[in-house]
């Protein structure tokens, strides 16, 4: 059975990033019909582009096409539909069975996958959309192991499942909170995640019904053992330190997963890793039980701003052995670091010198984005990046 990881892009350069640290396809939003509509999104002509970068490294493209559709948002459907068609993208994932149909109607030729906004969560729901021409399902968030494998059994249909990141306090998605409080729809791509605000109670406390985030790394195995296909990230709005992050976590357990040679060492220090990515707490949700209050966050919540991230290289050179580094966040001399990519193991690195553009030493790098340079003594490439050293290796 082929396994797919399945990253997040709401850009050119992210769906670069997520290539090159381990995805073997990505889900885009166009500019229109998308349930992410603050991401920066791609027109038509920047998804024939990624379409193309893609199929040049045998991965894949597909296009959300996801919003919950009023009668208005019906217009130029068909013609958007037909424009992916000539682009080649992989596959659409749609929620509404009126655009399944249109699909089928018009004779598009294109792939059908089934959102996780459509709460399938049982093998009579999956049979009925492998009748109308849908080849995978992306399963319900809610979705317990139990129905996966129930599914698997009796559709034998491709099962995508959602393993990091963000959850949605309604089910699957299924949120008018947004609608009441800011008039902003949440289903077709407005959420204005008031489930993550805080509401007063009285004086003294305040309340709030906000999911924890969604991490699956502690059931990886068993769910390829049970069938499922693809494995998805989510996070379109997410920075590239975080896609690479979790895209080279997922990337490596899979692998070592798939060739029997993981031990319990490496995926706790993947675990840990992923713990830190993110500002909020993650946990495995319905996989293996109903949550409960250990996975919500109701009086409060413990979120902090990730700083891990310091820097991003641009270019090293091998004779001066001089590292050019983007920084993305403070760190000065002495602060102990370590390089990770995707064609290198993560090495430890003290910061004893940093020189500016033009070599003049400097104590701290300070300014977002500045450029400055680095003296490293092993080999690193454009793309790889340098985060705070916190996890001590197996």
């Amino acid at each position: 059975m082929a396994v797919e990881l399945l990253a997040p892009a709401g850009s050119l350069e992210k769906m670069k990033i997520a290539f090159l640290y381990g995805a073997d396809a990505v889900y885009i939003g166009g500019k229109n019909y998308s349930l992410r509509a603050n991401a920066k999104n791609f027109s038509l002509d920047e998804i024939a582009e990624a379409v193309t970068y893609a199929h040049r490294l045998k991965k894949k493209v597909y296009v959300t096409v996801n919003i919950i559709f009023h009668d208005q948002n019906f217009v130029g459907l068909k013609e958007y539909l037909q424009a992916l068609s000539k682009r080649q993208v992989d596959a659409v994932i749609v929620s509404d069975i009126a655009v399944i149909e249109l699909i089928n109607q018009e004779k598009i030729p294109l792939e059908i996958h089934l959102s996780t906004q459509a709460s399938v969560l049982n093998a009579q729901s999956a049979l009925f959309y492998k009748n109308l021409g849908v080849t995978r399902i992306v399963l319900a968030r809610e979705a317990h192991q139990n129905d996966i494998l129930a599914i698997k059994k009796a559709t034998n249909l491709d099962l995508e499942c959602f393993v990091h990141g963000a959850m949605c306090t309604s089910f699957s998605g299924r949120c008018i909170m947004s609608n009441v409080l800011t008039n902003r729809d949440a289903n077709r791509g407005g959420c204005a995640q008031v489930c993550r605000w805080t509401f007063a109670t009285n004086e003294k406390e305040v309340f709030s019904m906000s999911s924890k985030d969604l991490n699956l790394i502690p059931y990886i195995e068993k769910m390829i053992e049970i069938g499922v296909n693809s494995f998805k990230v989510e996070g379109r709005m997410r920075g590239i330190y975080y896609i690479a992050t979790i895209i080279w976590c997922y990337r490596r357990m899979i692998d070592k997963i798939l060739l029997n040679k993981l031990t319990s060492e490496e995926a706790s220090y993947y675990l840990k890793i992923l713990n830190r990515c993110a500002n909020r707490e993650s946990v495995p949700q319905f996989f293996h039980k109903l949550p409960n209050e250990n996975e919500q966050y109701f009086l409060g919540r413990n979120e902090s701003s990730n700083q891990d991230f310091l820097g991003l290289v641009l270019d090293y050179d091998e004779k001066t052995k001089l590292a050019t580094i983007e920084e993305r966040n403070y760190f000065k001399k002495g602060v102990i670091v370590e390089f990770f990519g995707p064609n290198m193991e993560t090495l430890e690195y003290q910061i004893n010198t940093i020189y500016d553009e033009q070599l003049n030493k400097l104590q701290e790098a300070n300014h977002p984005k500045m450029i400055v340079k680095l003296p490293v003594d092993f080999p690193l490439k454009k793309w790889d990046m340098m985060r705070l050293k916190v996890i001590d290796k197996w």
